[in-house]
């Protein structure tokens, strides 16, 4: 009879083909992490801290738009890790939406995957393995070779920044900045394939201009995301009514 240990471990699919896939897949949407990446480990040393500290950020961290909002802290003299610590967990939240459209899946993997993966889940790893999903099944091993790709890439990103330093211009003045939001829109719009879709995103559209114009900070993609999903819930919930 087999324990629960073994049950669990049953379900988790670390085929090397699903891994491979998932780098493949995960390769395009580098061109647009490898200058944020950069412009991290420079922003880092602006800020005051040492190389080592600026590349460590990275490996523990593992969240631009975070490791963004505390060097900008830091650079301005706020010191109060109790503060910075808040700030980036605001900027983060939209984490918890992501990580519970992958709860049904997640939960059935043992603990310490659940726990790599969900330290590896960032935007861009997200949207490649919901794609994934869509089109065939969720994959564990994908999934890691989705958030492997990112991760290293990051760090040697950062990495190359801080030994370029201040010998570099800022490299989103290249423009290559708007490489990540159209390699999103390249992965969302396929997708969108009924009319409940269509009009989900339509509404998360309109919430994020409006969020961004009326609100501080990062609060537009909360409201957008919170938005578009109770709109979505609704939807559906009309939908199957009427079927």
């Amino acid at each position: 009879m087999e324990n629960g240990k073994t049950l669990a471990l049953r379900h988790v699919d670390l085929s090397a083909s699903e891994f491979a896939l998932a780098v493949r897949d995960t390769l395009p949407i580098l061109v647009g992490i490898i200058p944020f990446g950069i412009t991290c480990g420079v922003m880092g040393l602006t800020a005051g801290l040492t190389p080592l500290e600026t590349v460590m950020m990275s490996v523990l961290v593992f969240a631009g738009a975070s490791q963004f909002v505390a060097m900008s802290m830091i650079g301005a003299g706020i010191t109060g890790w109790g503060v910075i610590v808040l700030t980036t967990l605001l900027v983060n939240l939209r984490h918890l939406l992501m990580g519970a459209s992958l709860a049904p899946h997640m939960s059935r993997l043992p603990l310490p995957m659940q726990a790599l993966l969900s330290f590896g889940l960032v935007d861009e790893s997200y949207a490649v393995t919901v794609g994934r999903m869509l089109n065939s099944h969720y994959s564990a091993a994908y999934q890691l070779g989705a958030s492997a790709t990112m991760y290293l890439t990051w760090i040697g990103s950062t990495a190359a920044g801080v030994v370029l330093g201040s010998r570099l211009p800022d490299p989103l003045a290249w423009g290559l900045d708007f490489a990540m939001p159209a390699t999103f829109l390249v992965l969302l719009i396929p997708r969108l394939t009924d009319d409940v879709q269509q009009k989900v995103c339509a509404i998360a559209a309109v919430m994020a201009l409006l969020g961004a114009s009326l609100l501080p900070g990062k609060w537009y993609i909360i409201l957008a995301c919170l938005t578009a999903s109770a709109a979505g819930a609704y939807l559906e919930g009309r939908k199957t009514d009427a079927q």
